[in-house]
């Protein structure tokens, strides 16, 4: 049964904070730390594509993509964080 708060939008809605929490952190250390192996460590990213994709619907034809997602260490703990604020929560 899909009671209480382990539904699919929860996990969607932690992932979505906790991505965009990483990417905040990530975007300001890129900013802010000057040039070291520590820089490099927390803000290099792995960029996983899709696309592009042709739909053909014979009255309309449109083209997706590519999208891609930028995933780094500090965005993997945003979501970690996230998770456990929320399961502290609910």
């Amino acid at each position: 049964m899909a009671g209480g708060p382990r539904r699919p939008a929860f996990y969607l809605g932690v992932l979505t904070t906790g991505f965009l929490a990483g990417g905040f952190l990530t975007a300001l250390l890129r900013r802010f730390l000057p040039e070291s192996a520590a820089r490099d460590f927390f803000t290099t990213a792995v960029n996983p594509t899709l696309g592009p994709v042709s739909v053909d619907l014979l009255v309309i034809n449109f083209t997706l993509g590519p999208v891609g997602l930028d995933v780094t260490l500090l965005s993997l703990v945003g979501v970690l964080v996230a998770y456990f604020i929320a399961r502290s929560l609910f």
